[in-house]
């Protein structure tokens, strides 16, 4: 009888090996491919009886999703952190460079020693209030205009400052 029972044990037909094979497939797949690891868990939670006899299946499908989920995430972190570290290394620099070189001429100008007062502009400004220079300013305003022997720059004869008049 241990012979016989071992005998129709070994006689399983092509379909069912073949099916066996898909599903020891399946098991090593699913931990590599989260999209193949969703579609057998989708099929095998839509099927009760299916679920039951694969259950292992449908734990290692659960297991890769997780895993697959967690991958993400961490590989969000690290493209968060190195975006972080690229902007401080590279980008804040330049920016702030630039924001040195756009203020760098006011800081420029306000190094710069302060200006003394000129003593000729506080002199002119004294005298115009006096009334001697203002009767002086006044008398020369009064004379009159230029006397025509001279030639004007606006004539065309003079047109440089320091031309000198060509006689014929």
């Amino acid at each position: 009888m241990n012979h016989e029972a071992s005998r129709a044990r070994s006689k399983r037909t092509c379909v069912e090996i073949e099916e066996s094979r898909a599903w020891m497939g399946f098991y090593r797949r699913v931990g590599q491919d989260p999209v193949m690891a969703a579609e057998v868990m989708a099929q095998l939670e839509a099927d009760p009886l299916m679920k039951r006899n694969h259950l292992a299946l449908y734990l290692c499908c659960k297991q890769s999703l997780r895993t697959h989920k967690a991958t993400a995430a961490r590989n969000r972190r690290i493209g968060q952190f190195v975006r972080w570290l690229f902007h401080g290394v590279f980008v804040a620099p330049a920016l702030a460079l630039r924001q040195v070189l756009r203020q760098g001429g006011d800081i420029a100008v306000e190094c710069l020693p302060p200006t003394a007062n000129e003593p000729a502009a506080t002199q002119v400004k004294r005298l115009k209030k006096a009334p001697e220079f203002a009767q002086a300013q006044s008398s020369f305003e009064v004379q009159g205009p230029v006397p025509k022997d001279v030639p004007s720059a606006t004539s065309g004869e003079l047109s440089k400052p320091n031309a000198v008049p060509q006689t014929a």
